[in-house]
């Protein structure tokens, strides 16, 4: 413990160096990844009232919603379109929605979409539906997989320490039940990847904290369950814009967002993928992040409506092509990948780059937006 939060007090060029020589060592130093997914937010009804969070609704706002199945089968084929595999499917925990809602989406998905992967509902909402239906935790996710189900999002991490959580949304999900509910998926061998969000004004203690945690699940995932642990790590920081945290909570620099991804490549020994995050950071120190410990650009996500929402940002959605250059700029070797990490193709970057202004990936640069 003591020793990672030193590193938080060491010159950050130093912590970088070593973090990115830690990254050659544990991935292919010449590549660097991405997925082709959407993230589809089913609801924005919830009744957790995140103070960090500008994007859900009460049930009696005009603006609510709740998507039909066709509505996000649309969404959906705009996926599969561009070559996409694989949807978030998260929401808000609507009280309003019954068990049959959730099944009856993923055999849905499953139904018309059999190419597509289903990493579907938080632990948060998790923790809604084994509270409302009067399922255990193993009947309930049972259900969910026998519907369809491949993965859960690693959604409401944040910082997995209860007195930061206490602060910044008093009815969040507890770090005990997270954790409970991460490691039940894990050993049903469902996907699920590890995240953080800093800025609440948490300490270098309580940073440090957080990541032990996921090491610590990540050797028993490893131990118990045949390895199927974390597939990842990402890391963004807070965005407080639209919310009532905005004057409250400090947020992060740029310069905090690449110490912090630098500690974490360094102490999360058994997690071999750190993703940069350019929907919270911007595409330039997305790229910077690849020296700093990371060897994933995340997705072209193709949808996003939270962290934008809570930023007040319009950096929603990415293109192949984009991820292509912030790849090739930096020295490395693009490469698409699945949700667990496998690569699946290896885009040819000259043609991508070549693409002219009259294809709309043309029309944004890098670092557009920011």
């Amino acid at each position: 413990m003591a020793e990672i939060e030193s590193l938080y007090r060491l010159p950050l060029p130093g912590v970088a160096a070593v973090a990115n020589g830690l990254r050659l060592e544990r991935r292919d130093p010449d590549v660097v990844t991405f997925l082709i997914d959407r993230n589809i937010n089913y609801t924005n009804v919830c009744n957790v009232g995140c103070n960090f969070c500008a994007f859900y609704r009460t049930r009696r706002q005009k603006d609510s919603y709740t998507l039909d199945y066709e509505q996000i089968s649309q969404k959906i084929r705009e996926l599969e379109e561009v070559g996409g595999t694989r949807i978030l499917l998260q929401g808000g925990v609507n009280p309003e929605l019954g068990l049959d809602y959730y099944t009856g989406l993923l055999r849905h998905v499953k139904a018309h979409h059999p190419t597509i992967r289903i990493d579907a509902f938080s632990p948060e909402e998790v923790l809604f539906m084994e509270k409302t239906f009067g399922l255990s935790l193993d009947e309930l996710l049972d259900t969910l997989i026998a519907a369809g189900l491949d993965g859960l999002p690693g959604a409401g991490g944040e910082i997995l320490e209860d007195d930061v959580r206490a602060k910044a949304a008093p009815a969040r999900i507890k770090s005990d039940d997270w954790f409970r509910i991460i490691d039940a998926a894990q050993r049903k061998g469902l996907y699920t990847i590890a995240t953080m969000v800093i800025g609440f004004g948490e300490t270098y203690a309580q940073r440090a904290r957080h990541l032990l945690k996921i090491r610590d699940q990540q050797d028993r995932a490893n131990a118990l369950y045949g390895g199927n642990g974390f597939s990842g790590f990402a890391m963004w920081s807070l965005q407080t814009e639209h919310t009532r945290l905005h004057g409250k909570a400090p947020g992060a620099t740029a310069h905090e967002y690449l110490q912090q991804l630098a500690v974490a490549r360094i102490a999360l020994d058994n997690i071999p993928n750190i993703q940069a995050s350019w929907p919270a950071q911007g595409f330039k120190v997305a790229q910077a992040a690849l020296y700093y410990g990371a060897n994933d650009l995340g997705s072209t996500m193709l949808e996003e409506n939270v962290v934008s929402a809570a930023g007040g940002h319009g950096r929603h959605r990415a293109t192949v092509r984009e991820l292509v250059r912030i790849a090739v700029d930096a020295g490395f070797t693009p490469a698409i990948r699945n949700s667990r990490f496998q690569i699946i193709e290896w885009p040819d970057a000259q043609d991508v780059l070549a693409r002219d202004a009259q294809n709309p990936e043309a029309e944004r640069a890098v670092g557009a937006g920011q």
